[in-house]
């Protein structure tokens, strides 16, 4: 699939508020609404039709699904009953429970719950059959439009849906999401961190419980306190382990939700204890601390209160902290950004976007094992200037985003692997080449490469310039990208993609000389010999004369030269216009391509006559083009094959086309200057 390159500069983040309408039609959630209302019809949502498409793309509905709106599944639908709660999200026949468990994580953050369900929706009098929900994607907001017709079997919903019959803000909240991202059946299989991050914009940190720090504990209640989502799970060794039930009735390879965290004074002495929630609703911890163990019976009335400790059978339970290190592998936090943090408290974070593309040929190096193209990445320069108080080191989290892989599922498209690795700035500006990488080691990198949707890792690093490098694992492989940099103090990060610069030597000018040198003379008896007397060549004549000679070099391989390269010759050297070139015009350009014909053979590597796309910019600007990505990956699209090599021909175009843009460019520029002498003299 064609990628063109995106910028990866800094990036304003992007407020919930100027959420941006997503439908075909163009119109917002407001005024479709409004159209129904007028017409006096249920709103039909032509982006999401009823139908199977919607559902799968890999096979059928294993059982003949039914599209169906609230109210004609129940008699008195509502939005939301009695507030939306943890407790309205029950799994149904979707193996999503990754988004449920971060639906249920959403419940505990008012403000957060607030931006993504708008809550005056409802069935009432202005019903018209459609909702919308507010979605964060790669630095921006989505308001996503549906109509509520529903999958159903037997009248009841096949997927997510409440604990009370008659509420559905959840299954349009699920639907929506589907939409999102192309079908129901992309939904199947993921992490909670995603769908945490599509709920608020914020930025993942995944720990691995058995060898989390020793400030775990500290860690969870911080974020949990600062409003962060939280989410674990159970590894699994073999894909028949999967939802299986352990003694303790938990699921493995299941996502759970961690919704509080406190310290209980247990026959005086204080014991740590963590909250978790099964989407299933129902299935909990039947060890200490669960809903009806001894261990309540030794805590106060007023104590299991505040902890709104209750025996019900509907997926939530308490379980000892020391418990829960022993049962679950990973961690999953969502640390919010500013804008989702509630306004008392104090804990905030920086935060820095960049978007950008790894282009087959150009900007798809691939990790540091591969070395001859790891440095043609795009790199971004981090400056680390302020200390964490109290502090001799920079806290930041690096986040790297693949974008838009679950919406290409149905294309075939798989999670790449990803990663990046950190290097210490060498304190000049402009892309670092192959050497730099070839003799430095990182400062710092992502703990691995790994076949998620984000990566992302926590650093300490003391104040200075770094360099900050994006990959896939192996090269060659194409996918858009979003990297944040979360701060805990202000960080400034630029792009070091390369100002497009031109540095040619002065024209060549023909000057006589008492005599020739040896190659002229069979230059000239060349040329008298095709052109006649006039010594002018055509583009056909100038074809025979170059192969000729390249022939007879010795440590040339290329193939021959082309006629529309020889064109392209006449129109940069031909001065007077007749659409030939003198013998004059020639030395001069004989001097170019002896220039150019040195660069091709410096970056041929193999010396198999043909250059690799990703020496390119190296080579250009050996020529004296200093150009960025975006132009350089232009050039690659125009002037490689399909294993990325450039033929010397095509070198050759491409640095008579550069040269001549060149000109046009100089002389525009002199003419505005002139321009703006006389008007200033005027």
């Amino acid at each position: 699939m064609p990628y063109l390159y995106q910028s990866s500069k800094p990036r304003p983040f992007a407020l919930p508020g100027a959420a941006r309408p997503t439908h075909s039609s163009g119109k917002s959630y407001e005024e479709l609404k409004q159209e129904c209302l007028r017409r006096g019809v249920l709103f039909e949502d032509s982006d999401f039709p009823a139908c199977n498409s919607s559902l799968f793309f890999s096979e059928n509905p294993p059982i003949p699904f039914v599209w169906k709106r609230p109210g004609e599944i129940v008699k008195d639908p509502k939005f939301i009953l009695g507030g939306a709660t943890r407790t309205d999200i029950c799994q149904g026949d979707l193996g999503d429970c990754w988004l449920l468990a971060a639906i249920a994580s959403l419940t505990l953050n008012e403000k957060t719950l607030a931006r993504v369900v708008p809550l005056d929706q409802r069935f009432g009098p202005d019903y018209a059959g459609i909702f919308h929900f507010q979605f964060w994607q790669h630095n921006e907001w989505l308001d996503v439009v549906i109509d509520d017709r529903l999958p159903t079997f037997k009248g009841r919903l096949v997927f997510l849906h409440s604990a009370d019959l008659n509420e559905f803000w959840s299954a349009l909240l699920e639907k929506a999401y589907a939409k999102l991202n192309g079908s129901y059946e992309a939904l199947k299989g993921g992490s909670t961190i995603e769908a945490m991050e599509d709920f608020t914009g914020g930025i993942g940190e995944m720990y691995d419980v058995k060898a989390a720090p020793d400030n775990f504990y500290e860690i969870l209640e911080k974020a949990l306190k600062r409003g962060s989502m939280v989410g674990c799970s159970i590894d699994t060794s073999s894909a028949a382990e999967s939802e299986a039930r352990t003694p303790f009735g938990l699921i493995k390879g299941h996502a759970y939700s961690v919704t509080g965290i406190e310290e209980v004074s247990y026959r005086g002495r204080p014991v740590q204890l963590i909250r978790i929630r099964n989407p299933w609703g129902q299935v909990e911890w039947n060890g200490p601390w669960s809903d009806n163990s001894p261990e309540w019976r030794s805590v106060s009335p007023s104590e299991q209160r505040r902890l709104s400790q209750a025996a019900r059978d509907d997926g939530e339970f308490w379980m000892k902290f020391e418990d829960f290190k022993v049962h679950f592998d990973k961690v999953e936090i969502c640390n919010l950004t500013p804008d989702a943090l509630e306004d008392n408290i104090a804990h905030k974070w920086e935060v820095t976007i960049h978007q950008g593309s790894w282009v087959r040929g150009s900007t798809a190096g691939g990790c540091r094992n591969f070395l001859e193209t790891f440095w043609t990445n795009p790199q971004i320069k981090l400056h680390l200037t302020e200390r964490d108080d109290g502090q001799d080191d920079c806290t930041f989290i690096a986040a790297l985003m693949q974008k838009g892989r679950r919406k290409l599922k149905k294309l075939g498209a798989e999670m790449l692997t990803i990663g990046y690795s950190i290097y210490e700035s060498p304190g000049r500006d402009g892309h670092l080449g192959k050497d730099f990488f070839r003799y430095h080691p990182s400062k710092a990198r992502s703990k691995t490469y790994i076949n998620l949707r984000e990566v992302s890792n926590r650093f300490k690093l003391p104040p200075g310039d770094y360099i900050l490098i994006p990959t896939t694992f192996e090269p060659h492989q194409e996918a858009d990208f979003c990297l944040r940099i979360f701060s805990e103090k202000k960080a400034i990060t630029e792009d070091l993609d390369e100002n497009v610069a031109i540095d040619l030597p002065e024209p060549l000018h023909p000057t006589p000389s008492p005599e020739e040198t040896e190659e002229e003379k069979q230059f000239r008896a060349l040329f008298e010999q095709i052109s006649g007397k006039d010594m002018e060549i055509s583009a056909e004549e100038l074809e025979y004369v170059l192969n000729a000679v390249l022939k007879k070099t010795k440590n040339i391989k290329f193939k021959n030269l082309s006629l529309i390269s020889c064109r392209n010759i006449i129109s940069l050297m031909d001065t007077n216009g007749n659409g030939k070139l003198e013998f004059s015009e020639f030395k001069v350009f004989w001097e170019k391509m002896k220039k150019w014909i040195s660069i091709f053979l410096q970056f041929d590597f193999d010396k198999s006559g043909s250059m690799s796309s990703y020496e390119l910019r190296g080579a250009l600007k050996a020529a004296g083009y200093q150009l960025n990505n975006y132009l350089l990956q232009l050039i690659v699209l125009r002037y490689s094959d399909e294993q990325f090599q450039i033929e010397f021909d095509d070198f050759l175009n491409c640095l008579i086309r550069l040269e001549n843009a060149s000109r046009v460019f100089q002389a525009l520029s002199v003419k505005n200057k002139e321009f703006i002498n006389l008007n200033i003299s005027e």
